[in-house]
């Protein structure tokens, strides 16, 4: 692989999860920066730290799957922000737009 091409391959994802909160209407989405580049290891790692925000949903709410890799993250977009490989970031529920870039 190349320089150019190894900085744009994928080394983590931006995962968004599906959380029942007590006390609101709907679930909320959660978002995971994930530096694993397996798509489905990142899902679940994420599922794995939005338990501890509370239960995680069960099916689709307003379109949106429970479990969603929103963004694929490549090795120089993880450098830039500070995600290391293997390491998993809770973001929070705002929409992380700094992210997707």
């Amino acid at each position: 692989m190349q320089t150019s091409e190894a900085g744009k391959a994928t080394s983590g994802w931006l995962v968004g999860v599906m959380v029942e909160v007590e006390g609101e209407r709907a679930p909320l989405r959660h978002y995971y920066a994930i530096g694993l580049a397996d798509q489905a290891r990142a899902e679940w790692t994420a599922v794995d730290r939005a338990l501890s925000a509370g239960r995680v949903a069960t099916s689709p709410v307003g379109g949106l799957e429970p479990v969603q890799a929103v963004n694929p993250l490549s090795a120089v977009r993880m450098k830039t922000l500070g995600l290391k490989a293997g390491e998993v970031r809770e973001l929070g529920w705002k929409h992380p737009r700094r992210w997707l870039a």
